[in-house]
């Protein structure tokens, strides 16, 4: 008997150990993790210079609450907004929670202009957590059923459809705002037709109509693409930016970042968090920053995204497979015309080939390998994919 709440459908492992890009079980049976934590451990397992980060902050000092000046927040503020371009930032303790503050901040500034309502326009496929407010932001009809969701407060186009977006927009004269992610994850690693130009599509559209930009990088954050925040591959800046996962390589923080006019839209009492940006958070934040410079872990994404996604292509062009998405953050794309077990491929991946994935999207085997991954790891990586799905399409 479990006394946990059946939320999850955990497969029948468990590990005991992490070290670098491998998890361990009891037995000591070494795992190699394509995973990481679903893009959180950038760093991979067990860093030392986060174990001793936390190490020290823990026998120093770990919680005052945000009725005291922390000044470990105040440095990883300063290190994060100039690493995304931004200039403010409130810590959170979650993806989900960055979100929801990325959305209270458009339906407060519909407020301020005097409008009696505050829709928002998202994307199909889009995950935005699991919040009632970020639920009912998210496509995903399993995560929302029953949950009296706020639909109204959101009008959802197609991902890369700018048309549609200017649809919506004469349709409803309440929109404040426009919210995506650069590369949705949770539904496949998707990016839109037009890649990166389709940040600058919505920019121009944000400005011609008076919205907010909230763009979602809690996924694609923190260097996982080779920019440090996936929107850097366009020319742009949001209003809003969110992220979490790889920004505290394990350690449960979230950030939601504001620029220029959004900098005023919260005050004195307008949100908060009783754990939100907590020294020990914010110790782990700044040193996560550190390491991603330090070891130059931005160019080694580049350069292992090109290893791993030629070698896949070479190896499974012929069958029909496909590559999307940017830097450690990948799709690999198996054809539907096939009689593959979908289902069955994480739990052959994982016993077969010790090898950590899973399948997004249906038919998307998603990669959020560590960004630091070695040559050789690569190159593992890629072998024990290509066996898989070699079998697979036997």
């Amino acid at each position: 008997m479990s006394y946990l709440l059946p939320t999850y459908k955990r497969q029948p492992i468990s590990f005991v150990k992490g070290q670098g890009s491998y998890l361990f079980t009891a037995d000591n049976t070494a795992y190699l993790d394509a995973l990481t934590g679903i893009a959180v451990c950038g760093l991979g397992h067990c860093h030392p210079r986060i174990n001793q980060a936390i190490a020290e902050q823990v026998s120093t000092l770990v919680h005052t609450s945000n009725l005291f000046g922390i000044d470990w927040q105040e440095k990883a503020g300063e290190k994060l907004c100039q690493r995304a371009g931004m200039d403010k930032v409130f810590f959170a303790n979650s993806g989900a929670e960055a979100n929801e503050a990325g959305l209270k901040m458009a339906r407060l500034f519909a407020h301020q202009r005097g409008q009696q309502k505050a829709r928002v326009i998202v994307m199909d496929n889009a995950f935005h957590g699991r919040t009632l407010l970020t639920v009912s932001a998210t496509a995903n009809p399993t995560a929302r059923a029953g949950f009296f969701t706020l639909d109204d407060d959101f009008v959802r186009v197609p991902f890369g459809d700018i048309v549609a977006i200017e649809h919506a927009l004469n349709e409803f004269d309440d929109i404040c705002a426009i919210m995506l992610e650069p590369i949705q994850g949770e539904s496949g690693v998707r990016t839109a037709d037009n890649g990166f130009e389709f940040l600058t599509q919505v920019r121009q559209i944000c400005d011609k109509h008076d919205l907010l930009m909230i763009l979602d990088e809690v996924q694609t954050g923190n260097g996982r693409t080779g920019k440090y925040f996936a929107y850097q591959h366009s020319q742009i800046k949001p209003d809003i930016l969110t992220t979490a996962k790889g920004l505290g390589n394990g350690f449960p923080v979230g950030a939601c970042m504001t620029l220029g006019r959004a900098n005023d839209i919260f005050s004195y009492g307008s949100h908060g968090s009783t754990y939100g940006g907590t020294p020990l958070a914010c110790r782990i934040v700044s040193e996560v920053i550190d390491v991603i410079h330090d070891e130059n872990l931005l160019d080694n994404v580049i350069k292992t995204h090109d290893i791993l996604k030629n070698y896949l292509l070479d190896n499974l062009a012929k069958d029909n497979v496909n590559v999307r998405g940017a830097g450690m953050m990948l799709g690999v794309v198996l054809p539907t015309d096939r009689s593959i077990d979908f289902t069955s491929l994480v739990d052959k991946a994982r016993d077969n080939h010790r090898l950590i994935i899973n399948v997004a999207g249906g038919n998307a085997i998603r990669l959020l390998p560590p960004l630091n991954l070695t040559v050789s790891e690569t190159q593992e990586i890629g072998e024990r994919l290509v066996k898989l799905i070699k079998g697979a399409l036997d």
